[in-house]
């Protein structure tokens, strides 16, 4: 899956400055973890585009992130900023809950 260890960095063009860093945290291609990303992707490119960064990373690649994220279960999304630090769990499906847990509502 290519898009895993994917990082989409703000657009720098538009001198953001704030946005949201996000990373979300799969395990391996499962459809449960695809589902997640495109949701995800869709969610952020519809309402914060310009706006964030998102991390993707496969826990299976990389083991050592389980330790230091404490994940319980799988797919985890994480609001690194802005802060509070918060944490959702899912396929990203529900678009007003993951709009609602960004704090944003929906166009």
């Amino acid at each position: 899956m290519d898009e895993i260890n994917q990082v989409r960095k703000f657009d720098e063009d538009k001198g953001e400055d704030e946005g949201y860093a996000l990373r979300l945290l799969v395990t391996g291609a499962t459809p449960n973890s695809s589902r997640a990303i495109s949701n995800l992707k869709e969610i952020c490119e519809t309402y914060l585009k310009g706006k964030y960064e998102l991390e993707i990373i496969d826990v299976k690649q990389q083991p050592l992130i389980t330790e230091s994220e404490e994940i319980i279960a799988l797919p985890l999304l994480i609001r690194k900023s802005p802060l509070p630090q918060k944490r959702l769990i899912g396929d990203m499906s529900d678009i007003e809950k993951v709009l609602r847990w960004l704090c944003l509502s929906a166009k």
